[in-house]
């Protein structure tokens, strides 16, 4: 066996569909392990009495690489887009409010005072204080995500929108994330010099020119418009499952892998538990497309300084819960992507995502379904609530943002993913470096997940991609 994949969420399978696929590939042996009865990870699709949600990711931003992987398995006609213009909200002050997207809207907005405005203008010019406080320099100027943000764009910035931000997208502290592992593109603009609207300008300007030199786009893909997010007319879980129908019985489902070892002559001996009883696989290269607590355990034997580091990555929890209500009930209409909450006003509730105003099909006419995230590295408790609890602590959120009346939900799931989202947390880069430099003695052992580069669908294929290729360059240089 060339190539000896574990794991089949999105990262794994898009590297086994790489290999396999790639036209540069050299006809690789490649087999992917999985040790639930699904493919695709905490990518979660269901339908029920007329409702389709979902139960992890809810949508994706179109990169080239999603797309082109999702064209090449053959689910162009599926794909479908939310507009775009559809504004985002944030309740503050007792109402829900539009994020700005335009300078005019930005002025005419109540969510930052006048002062809160000001500040936030100067730091994206480059009128930011300097990085002070012995906490930071202890740590080599590693700043928290609240430090960064709140000097370069103010307390009110910080508070209203970059913390909801946080919220939805890692479920995280920002006391606790690390701004430059977490927000690893403002990092690049600050590098750029000017403040952070400076370096957007210089980077978007860099990505212009380097697009008017890069070969033309294959004219398969879509061109989705800017702002729009993607997904599927029957749900996330199509991307997965079509990569792994295309692998065909490259794919075992039900196969744990116990124990990793490396043997005289340089192979991979891996033991592994199957519905068919004890495998034993000899692989020239293995790639771990876990999460890092799976990773870690693998590689404890083998590199145990690389598992403690894997180890140290923190994955609270997180539930998704499905509420549906007559769209009478609404206080307004539900015409906009979803809501975020600050964590400052004391609500459970991270944010809400309008799911069925998003992508057509999603709901019975006259119902609407919202997705809703509750708990996270800020709410540590959740896991000792039943589902009962859980969903009545979010209805209530929603009865007092949302709805006019007090209408009781239809209750579609309620799903408790006890290890979420990886956290970026101070000194992330440390033990991604740890990682890498312990694996470097052991060749031909790769990892790689959403603990690095990114937590996002196109993340996860792109970092897919990149450690295939990385293979194919191992495997080509011992031939």
């Amino acid at each position: 066996m060339d190539v000896l994949i574990v794991g089949a969420g999105l990262t794994g399978l898009s590297a086994a569909h790489r290999l396999v696929n790639h036209p540069g590939n050299r006809g690789r042996s490649t087999l992917v392990v999985e040790a639930q009865n699904r493919v695709g990870g905490n990518i979660t699709t269901r339908s029920a009495d007329g409702f389709l949600w979902e139960e992890g990711p809810n949508s994706f931003a179109p990169t080239p690489e999603l797309l082109k992987l999702s064209v090449e398995v053959g689910l162009q006609d599926e794909l479908v887009f939310a507009d775009g213009k559809l504004p985002r909200f944030v309740y503050w002050d007792g109402r829900l409010q539009a994020i700005p997207m335009s300078p005019g809207a930005f002025w005419n907005s109540t969510l930052l005072s006048d002062r809160g405005k000001a500040r936030l203008l100067l730091g994206a010019a480059g009128f930011v204080p300097p990085i002070v406080g012995a906490a930071i320099s202890a740590r080599g100027g590693e700043e928290t995500v609240r430090e960064f943000f709140t000097r370069h764009l103010g307390q009110e910035a910080m508070e209203r929108l970059v913390d909801p931000f946080i919220s939805g997208v890692y479920a995280g502290d920002p006391n606790a994330l690390s701004a430059s592992a977490a927000f690893r593109k403002m990092a690049a603009m600050q590098a750029a010099g000017g403040g952070l609207g400076a370096g957007a300008a210089r980077i978007l300007w860099a990505k212009r020119q380097a697009a008017k030199q890069a070969p033309p786009a294959d004219p398969r893909l879509p061109k989705p418009k800017s702002g729009e997010l993607g997904s599927f007319r029957e749900g996330l879980q199509a991307l997965p499952e079509a990569v792994a129908s295309g692998l065909g019985d490259r794919v075992k489902l039900g196969w744990q892998v116990e124990a990793i070892a490396r043997d005289p002559q340089g192979t991979y001996q891996v033991t592994i538990a199957s519905p068919d009883g004890p495998q034993r696989i000899t692989a020239r290269s293995i790639i771990l497309a876990t999460p890092a607590p799976v990773t870690a355990q693998l590689l404890e034997p083998l590199a145990p300084r690389a598992s403690t580091a894997l180890n140290a990555i923190p994955y609270p929890a997180v539930a998704c819960v499905i509420l549906a209500y007559p769209e009478t009930a609404f206080a307004q209409s539900l015409r906009g992507f979803g809501n975020l909450i600050p964590r400052s006003l004391g609500l459970q509730t991270l944010g809400t995502i309008w799911a069925s105003s998003l992508f057509a099909g999603r709901a019975p006419q006259g119902w609407a379904h919202l997705i809703n995230f509750i708990g996270g590295a800020q709410n540590p408790t959740l896991i000792h609530k039943t589902e009962d609890e859980i969903a009545q602590m979010v209805h209530a959120d929603v009865r007092q943002i949302l709805l006019k009346q007090d209408v009781p939900p239809k209750v579609l799931s309620v799903k408790l993913w006890r290890r979420a989202i990886p956290q970026y947390t101070i000194g992330h880069g440390s033990r991604l470096a740890t990682l890498h430099q312990e694996l470097q003695h052991w060749p031909g052992l790769f990892a790689c997940s959403n603990y690095e580069g990114g937590v996002a669908l196109g993340d996860c294929v792109r970092h897919g991609w990149e450690q295939a290729d990385a293979i194919e360059q191992f495997l080509g240089s011992r031939v």
